[in-house]
């Protein structure tokens, strides 16, 4: 079976798996459960083995080098991949509340693969079950995002599951211990942005933070591979989606809320960086 939408691709053929490859992993979270036999990949010049019950996570703007691939002939599995605007939408929320979540992703970039219990195992059973049944039938708005809410349902599942994995896991103790002045700044730079969600300008954190704003970008791209102006506009667009769909406020409310100087540059930030006014967007998120 392949089934896709603009936001989904779920597969259990070896050509999805590699029509994956070509077409979405560069801006996809990638989640492959191996059902039987092996996977062996290489990732950022080390060999992975994928083998059966275990998980493996790709996460979108990583930078992760990917080789050579392999499978043994009695390979089977089930992939799904999440357009990393639904992953980014989550990550701004789980990263509200989890004060790790870096070095947690940064752990799952160099640890991609997990073994899963044979509770995580059913689990898995019912979200694919979900899936395959909502994307047989013919996908209209309502239909996309029904499936999109499964798909966040299924990715925080998996964030639950690997904070449970990573609490203990030796290697997070040692790269808590390893992290440097740098790391240390770009933590403070997010919550700062967590804290401050008006704010708009890098000059701004970067005063916050007694450092240039050149040195902001630069740690924030090494960190991340997103300059620190495009995560205040992540964040931005972030706070006023939400505005926009949990609020019945008038578009000129949500621009006083989010401390906009008028109406108008409020309607060209959100053109610009969403492709469409607040009204259009209001009005995609609700139907």
């Amino acid at each position: 079976m392949k089934y896709s939408t603009d936001t989904l691709f779920f597969t259990d053929e070896l050509s999805g798996l590699q029509e994956c490859r070509a077409t979405r992993s560069d801006n996809s979270m990638t989640v492959l459960v191996c059902k039987h036999g092996t996977l062996t990949v290489d990732l950022n010049h080390r060999k992975m083995e994928v083998k059966k019950g275990d998980l493996y996570v790709r996460i979108p703007s990583f930078r992760m080098d990917i080789g050579k691939v392999s499978y043994s002939h009695d390979f089977e599995f089930t992939l799904l991949a999440i357009h990393e605007s639904v992953f980014e939408e989550l990550m701004f929320e789980h990263m509200r509340i989890e004060p790790r979540w870096w070095q947690k992703l940064q752990f799952l970039r160099e640890n991609p693969v997990f073994p899963l219990s044979d509770w995580s195992n059913k689990v898995v059973g019912l979200y694919e079950g979900m899936l395959e049944m909502q994307l047989a039938v013919p996908q209209t708005d309502m239909r996309r995002q029904v499936l999109r809410s499964v798909a966040r349902t299924a990715t925080l599942d998996m964030f639950y599951y690997m904070d449970r994995m990573l609490v203990d896991a030796p290697e997070m103790e040692e790269l808590r211990n390893t992290v440097n002045q740098s790391d240390y700044t770009f933590h403070r730079f997010v919550r700062l942005l967590q804290l401050n969600p008006h704010q708009r300008e890098v000059q701004w954190f970067a005063a916050q933070l007694d450092i240039t704003p050149k040195y902001l970008s630069e740690i924030s791209k090494q960190r991340s591979g997103k300059s620190a102006s495009e995560w205040i506009a992540d964040v931005t667009v972030s706070e006023l989606k939400q505005r926009l769909r949990g609020t019945t406020h008038s578009i000129h409310e949500v621009a006083a809320e989010m401390e906009f100087p008028n109406t108008s540059f409020f309607c060209q930030y959100t053109k610009k960086h969403t492709g469409m006014t607040p009204h259009q967007l209001r009005k995609s998120m609700r139907d």
